[in-house]
């Protein structure tokens, strides 16, 4: 019976879809068995339950690692499963059925752009929601008491507005030695001394204490006021002191659009780490594509050595893919380039090397 397009369709499609799931499978067990090991003693110290363990870790950890290398998992797939049909002559049946490369390459595609469908939907909205959970347990049971104390903070709460303060203990949401700048137009406005700094959770605001305001008029003249308390809504949150890059991913797309357009509002540094990040998850689903595409004219072509050379050319590509990824990703998360075209350059270089493979492949 001759293989219709449509049932050949569904056929690519399930193998695509179950090999992939396969594959997921295989790399949790792996990732488990090694996170387990080098985190064990510090879940053991901290006395972390074995339900907040499972979880509020566990299963907020996997999901977000998974998705982050989800095109690597659907190459590693889809090499497996095409390379299996070219060495039992599948592949070359369908040639010799008059079906073209490129027809083939349809359900490949469409199984992409299922998969890289919910890879974006899932790392911009779905895995920040749930990541939220894993870095609350993290600050809890994996990182010591002092991870939560700063020291020598500085930093513009606002254009104008400079923040200096000589430490800060989260864990008890106190600091001091407190100095915040006001200037306008070049010119000092007020500042202001607070020997204590204590922030209330509830109220969402900061309480000074032993405040000293020293205030400069036009004229020249100034004005100092002594107060012994002082309720205040400074706009920062001691969250802001402790967010970790890393953490950016507990970020959904609109509250890392909002994070980068207030730390631009502040002037801080290193803006283009998130920028890099935002654009990454735009980026990230079209390598699914690109992978998939390269995967298919590699283990297309039966050829001696079979599923093992195959898999052998195939962990090349992907080993200089990551290279490269990271390469420019680092090279954008510092502003040596732009963090759109350190991002989306991966996929330029991979869709080339895409269609030179493509002339080459098996028809």
């Amino acid at each position: 019976m001759r293989l219709k397009p449509g049932m050949l369709d569904w056929y690519i499609i399930k193998k695509f879809l179950l090999t992939f799931a396969v594959t997921l499978v295989m790399f949790v067990a792996i990732i488990l068995l090694f996170d387990i090991g080098e985190k064990l003693d510090d879940f053991l110290e901290r006395n972390a339950p074995v339900n907040a363990i499972i979880f509020d870790y566990y299963l907020n950890y996997i999901p977000f690692f998974l998705n982050t290398f989800s095109p690597v998992f659907i190459f590693v797939a889809v090499i497996y499963f095409t390379s299996r049909l070219a060495m039992r002559s599948e592949f070359i049946s369908m040639l010799a059925g008059g079906i073209s490369f490129r027809r083939i390459l349809y359900p490949y595609m469409l199984a992409s752009l299922l998969l890289a469908g919910l890879s974006y939907y899932l790392n911009g909205w779905v895995i920040p929601k749930s990541d939220k959970k894993r870095v609350a347990f993290e600050n809890r049971y994996t990182r010591g008491y002092w991870s939560n104390f700063k020291g020598t903070i500085y930093r513009q709460i606002k254009p104008g507005v400079l923040l200096y303060m000589e430490y800060f203990n989260n864990n008890d949401s106190t600091g001091g030695g407190v100095t915040i700048e006001k200037s306008e137009n070049s010119r000092m406005q007020s500042v202001l001394f607070a020997q204590n700094i204590n922030y209330n959770y509830q109220a969402k605001k900061w309480r000074l204490q032993r405040v000293k305001v020293r205030s400069f008029n036009p004229d020249g003249s100034q004005k100092l006021e002594l107060i012994e308390n002082m309720d205040t809504a400074l706009a920062f949150a001691p969250s802001d002191f402790f967010f970790r890059p890393e953490d950016v991913q507990s970020l959904d797309m609109g509250e890392l659009k909002a994070f980068i357009a207030k730390e631009k509002e502040r002037g801080a540094d290193g803006i283009e780490f998130y920028e890099t990040e935002l654009h990454r998850r735009y980026a990230t689903p079209f390598s699914t594509f690109i992978l998939s595409f390269i995967a298919v004219c590699v283990a297309g072509r039966r050829v001696r050595g079979g599923l093992g050379l195959h898999l052998g050319i195939g962990i090349f590509i992907i080993i200089f893919y990551l290279f490269v990824s990271k390469y420019f990703i680092s090279m954008g998360s510092t502003n040596l380039i732009h963090p759109l075209v350190a991002v989306w350059i991966t996929n330029v270089i991979f869709a080339a090397i895409g269609m030179v493979m493509y002339r080459f492949a098996q028809k």
